[in-house]
């Protein structure tokens, strides 16, 4: 797979005209694992990415934020699988990514019980993690010496969020049958001494029928559940943070919540976001969440956040062009009732697309720009919507309080 642009460096730089004329102060890019590091371990072709980095310092923006992607990548123009001889490796051994109960195997990521296994040839997850990230440090040294990168994101798991992929089934099904995963759950059992908890629950009983998941056992399985994950942050975080400075460096959060709360706890948030939060302050790492729309999402991770004296940021999941879905973001954002006057340190606006940069939704933008700056005060006259899915990134200026 060569590493090549997209779109067209003209209309590229076109649209990032545009964007820096209404105000947006820096752009985010996706930097692909299976792009870069396609074909042959340790073969980095950052060519492609040069060459974008180029249009968009001529665009005028001096400000980049990068994701380190090491999941597949699928948009409504793309579909980025992990590297070639990482599929080989899997085809060898399946094992490498997450398994549910019924053996369904998730190949959008590894599984986090490889994390220190060494499997993918004669390395680790982490060390090829480590790895790519240095590659990408070195390669781009001058960006982060003149702080044009001035924060990177670091992909922890599916879609490059901190939580344990969902079940292609759409059920709250368990993510910890693969070999790796369930040889250290056996462990824990043992440690806890009790083998017979050395067996991942039944997910059709687990979470419904008579509160499995609140007895001994349960809370057994979903502490050891929730820590691996957190586990997974502090071996991944330890490498990338001193590896990227003086950029900042942030982890992604994204999930949801049923009236059990089967899907957190199916993700991996037994105990809410606050454990991770303080994870991420102990590694100097900020948080970002995703789907700003998701109101008792939102209020839980912005609130861990705050609590645990970390920066937070945020992002959009859906597509907004009105005033009304951007009223919602700016409450998300910078909200009004809030006593301690708290507001998220960033925000990246998800969607670079054509529809975007019609002349009536770019005024609107422009609009929503001004009020997530601060530069216009008022903003009572937007209210809530119901937005759809987006594409690509750009980032805007820390937020100030209206």
């Amino acid at each position: 797979m060569e590493c090549e642009l997209v779109y067209s460096p003209h209309d590229l730089m076109s649209q990032l005209t545009t964007l820096k004329s209404v105000g947006v102060d820096g752009i985010t890019v996706n930097i692909c694992w299976g792009i870069v590091e396609a074909n042959k371990p340790r073969d980095y072709n950052w060519e492609g990415y040069n060459q974008l980095f180029s249009i968009i310092r001529q665009s005028g923006f001096n400000k980049m934020q990068v994701l380190m992607s090491f999941h597949e990548c699928v948009g409504d123009d793309a579909h980025i699988p992990l590297p070639k001889w990482i599929k080989e490796i899997g085809q060898q051994n399946p094992d490498i990514y997450f398994t549910d109960r019924q053996g369904t195997r998730n190949t959008e990521t590894l599984t986090w019980g490889i994390d220190e296994e060494r499997v993918l040839g004669d390395r680790t997850a982490v060390e090829v993690y480590t790895d790519y990230m240095r590659s990408f440090r070195d390669e781009f040294d001058e960006l982060f010496q003149d702080r044009s990168i001035f924060k990177v994101e670091v992909g922890l798991g599916a879609c490059g969020e901190l939580r344990y992929p969902p079940s292609l089934s759409g059920e709250f099904h368990l993510q910890c049958y693969d070999k790796y995963l369930r040889k250290s759950l056996e462990k824990a059992a043992e440690t806890a001494q009790d083998s017979s908890w050395g067996t991942p629950p039944d997910c059709s009983t687990f979470f419904y029928d008579d509160h499995d998941y609140d007895s001994p056992r349960g809370t057994f399985f979903l502490k050891w559940y929730s820590q691996y994950l957190i586990d997974h942050g502090v071996r991944v975080l330890k490498m990338a943070v001193p590896l990227f400075k003086p950029a900042r460096t942030s982890v992604k959060l994204s999930g949801n919540a049923t009236d059990n709360h089967a899907a957190e706890r199916a993700a991996g948030f037994y105990d809410g976001y606050k454990p991770i939060a303080i994870m991420l302050r102990r590694h100097e790492a900020h948080l970002n969440f995703t789907c700003v729309e998701a109101d008792e999402f939102v209020c839980k991770v912005e609130n861990a956040g705050w609590v645990s004296g970390i920066a937070v940021s945020g992002q959009n999941a859906f597509p907004c062009y009105d005033r009304q879905g951007y009223g919602e973001i700016l409450e998300v954002a910078k909200p009004r009732n809030d006593v301690f006057g708290r507001c998220i340190c960033s925000f990246t606006y998800r969607g670079l697309d054509q529809t975007l940069l019609e002349q009536h939704n770019l005024r609107e933008f422009e609009l929503f720009v001004k009020k997530m700056h601060g530069t216009i005060k008022k903003y009572e006259d937007f209210v809530v919507d119901d937005p759809v899915a987006l594409r690509t990134r750009a980032g805007l200026k820390k937020s100030e309080r209206v």
